[in-house]
């Protein structure tokens, strides 16, 4: 038995759209400008942080692209419709900012040996653009960052970027004032470790909804004990939690006393367990649906699962 709930995707409505493409807008904007300031000044570090935008345009393209995906209804070939796509957009995102911080690392180093001349100047004014562009980005994203993973994945390229900005600035001002040259490369290398951790989190986060993994925050063994607790369940087995997309599904087979069975007390039961798991656990849980069985049916059940 089942219930029936809204399967539409979160997070992903026109307004996140609208959000995510002028963010896009701003990310190119800023891109181009770099790609200018980085030949005309020399710095690498202008160069890796145009870099990173370059796969954070990329990576909110495809963002956005998903963000569409996800609000088309399920068919029968697809149930749950593409409500996935924007994790395996968070995915490609991912493996594009690793590569990215990977050759901005190995050519930090290179540069630290080898340092080349840096127009300061022109590196500050260029880095300056940059941080006010990803200022506006982040002021765009912030209210919506924790509603799905494409959304977080953006938001945390933003702040990645302008972080970068603000190196590349302090650079310049470095080389400036001292005339140390390598604080370009010294920055660059910076950037690169700004990228990889927050990466490999988002990774960690999407690898978890391809696996099916349990929700974060949700704890099975809570959910079994509060559904026992429902008057008439004497058992709980086969319980699965996972996320498609932005929403959490849990599924289960619920054994009962064999007198609900003719004394028509399911359908009650069935909004009682249904209201347990939507209200008393921190991960909402968007889709739920329960296998009743009676008792006198633990003889014909196959292997069971936890």
């Amino acid at each position: 038995m089942g219930h029936d709930h809204d399967h539409s995707a979160a997070g992903a409505g026109p307004g996140h759209q609208r959000r995510l493409a002028l963010v896009l807008a701003i990310t190119l904007t800023v891109l181009a400008a770099e790609i200018v300031g980085a030949v005309w000044t020399g710095s690498l570090a202008l160069l890796a942080d145009a870099g990173h935008m370059l796969t954070d345009a990329a990576g909110l393209s495809l963002a956005l692209l998903a963000a569409h995906l996800a609000t088309r209804p399920p068919t029968d070939r697809r149930t749950w419709g593409y409500q996935r796509a924007e994790v395996l957009a968070a995915v490609a995102q991912s493996l594009l900012l690793l590569g990215v911080g990977a050759y901005v690392l190995i050519e930090g180093v290179r540069r630290l040996f080898e340092p080349p001349e840096v127009a300061s100047t022109g590196m500050l004014v260029f880095g300056i653009v940059g941080l006010v562009g990803n200022a506006v980005s982040i002021v765009l994203l912030t209210g919506s960052r924790a509603e799905n993973l494409n959304l977080r994945g953006a938001f945390l390229e933003v702040v990645n970027d302008a972080l970068g900005s603000a190196a590349v600035i302090v650079a310049a001002i470095v080389i400036a004032v001292t005339g140390w040259t390598r604080a370009d490369a010294v920055v660059s290398l910076l950037i690169g470790l700004l990228i990889l951790p927050r990466t490999l989190a988002l990774l960690r986060d999407a690898a978890r909804v391809l696996l099916e993994s349990t929700p974060t925050g949700l704890e099975l063994a809570e959910v079994r004990a509060h559904l026992l607790e429902v008057d008439h369940v004497l058992d709980v087995h086969d319980l699965h939690a996972s996320t498609i997309g932005s929403s959490h599904t849990l599924t289960g087979h619920v054994t009962v006393e064999d007198r609900c069975f003719h004394d028509g007390h399911l359908p009650t039961l069935l909004d009682q367990l249904q209201a347990c798991v939507a209200e008393h656990f921190p991960v909402r849980i968007d889709h739920s649906t329960f296998q009743f069985e009676p008792a006198s049916h633990a003889e014909h059940e196959g292997a069971q699962h936890a």
